[in-house]
C-alpha cells in the first residue's frame, strides 16, 4: 500500500479498496481507513487564503516599500516546499536574492 500510495497520492480509500481486491487480498473500507491511520496517512486540505486580510495584529508592514534595490545582498526572501518521500515529507528551502 505504501509504495502505491506514494505513486499516486491522491487515491483514497475506495481507490486503495479495488486495487487490493486486484491483487487478492478480502479486505473492506473500514479496513482501508484502520490501516491509513496505521500509515499516518490523512488527506490534506486546502488551508485558509494568507494573501486576505485577517485579524489587525497578524498585519505586518511591508518594509520594502519606497526601498530602493539597486544592489545585489540587499533583499533577501526565502520560500519552503515538502516534497513526498516514501516515508514523510522531504523540506525544500529556497533562498533568493531578490
Amino acid at each position: 500500500m505504501d509504495e502505491h500510495l506514494t505513486m499516486h497520492p491522491t487515491e483514497g480509500v475506495r481507490s486503495m479498496e479495488d486495487k487490493m481486491r486486484e491483487y487478492g487480498f478480502h479486505v473492506n473500507p473500514k479496513r482501508i481507513r484502520r490501516l491509513f491511520r496505521i500509515m499516518d496517512y490523512n488527506a490534506v486540505y486546502q488551508r485558509k487564503n494568507l494573501s486576505k486580510l485577517g485579524a489587525r495584529e497578524y498585519i505586518k508592514p511591508y518594509l520594502l516599500r519606497g526601498l530602493n534595490i539597486d544592489r545585489p545582498n540587499q533583499v533577501w526572501c526565502t520560500d519552503i516546499a515538502y516534497i513526498p518521500m516514501k516515508k514523510g515529507f522531504l523540506y525544500l528551502t529556497a533562498i533568493m536574492d531578490v
